[in-house]
This record gives C-alpha cells, structure tokens and sequence, in this order.
C-alpha cells in the first residue's frame, strides 16, 4: 500500500491558543505538543482523538503559507496527510502518475516527519501532504 493511512488533518487557525481551548473542550482532553516550524513559518498544535490527530496551524510570518490560506479561504481545512513508508518512492510514483509534487525533495516538517506536498489543482482540490516518520536514528 502506498498512501497507508491518514496521519492527520491539519486546520488553518488565526489563533493558536483560542483553537486550542476550543478543540480541547470539543476532544475532553488537551493537546499533546506545540511545535514551531520556522522555516514554514507556522506554529503547530497537535490533538488525537481516539487513533486521529489533527493539527492546528497558526502563521508566524505575515508571509507564510498559512497566512495567506487564511487571508484567501479563511480558518478551516488546510490540508490531508498521509502516512508513507518510503516518501522519496511515493514523491516518484506520483510524479509519474501526473501529479504536481510542491517539494521533489522531502523536508523536515512538525512531529518528527519528512514531508512533501501536492499541489491541490491536481488533487480535485485539496492540498495532500505525505508523511514519513524520521528514523529514531537519523534525528
């Protein structure tokens, strides 16, 4: 299987700590890292319910990807992840089934991951991030 599972579902916030009180009382129960990306400029915030995650995405840069999702679509779905096994296989699978991949090249994204994306004009629409989990041992 290539795309093994959604990993998680990431959510445009303008206010970190407002969603988080509010998805800790829609959850009962609070969230379990903030994380900052600063070559993203975003501020993370992950919750799990049951074996989901989400992950809540506040802008750090008036420039950020992020800001400008909510400056064009207001708060709401950012983005899809899926969890990979091999991320540098997948990015090559799907370039050849014609999708456009944002990063050719993964890079180090919030909790621990490799990341890379596809651009949403060849996903119907909706911005697909893959996932692969680092190696305890390349940290």
């Amino acid at each position: 299987m290539n795309l093994n599972k959604i990993e998680h579902i990431g959510i445009a916030v303008k206010d970190l700590e407002k969603s988080n009180q509010l998805f800790a009382s829609l959850f009962g129960a609070p969230h379990y890292k903030i994380e900052e990306v600063a070559s993203e400029g975003v501020k993370t915030s992950f919750f799990k319910s049951g074996p989901n995650k989400i992950e809540l995405l506040e802008a750090t840069k008036a420039d950020s990807p992020i800001a400008k999702f909510i400056d064009r679509k207001g708060e709401g779905i950012h983005h899809i992840a899926f969890a990979v096994d091999n991320i540098e296989a997948e990015i090559t699978r799907l370039k050849e089934e014609g999708f456009t991949v944002l990063n050719e090249t993964p890079k180090k994204g919030a909790d621990n991951k490799l990341v890379a994306f596809l651009h949403p004009k060849t996903t119907n629409g909706v911005l697909i991030e893959l996932c692969q989990e680092i190696p305890s041992d390349s940290k």
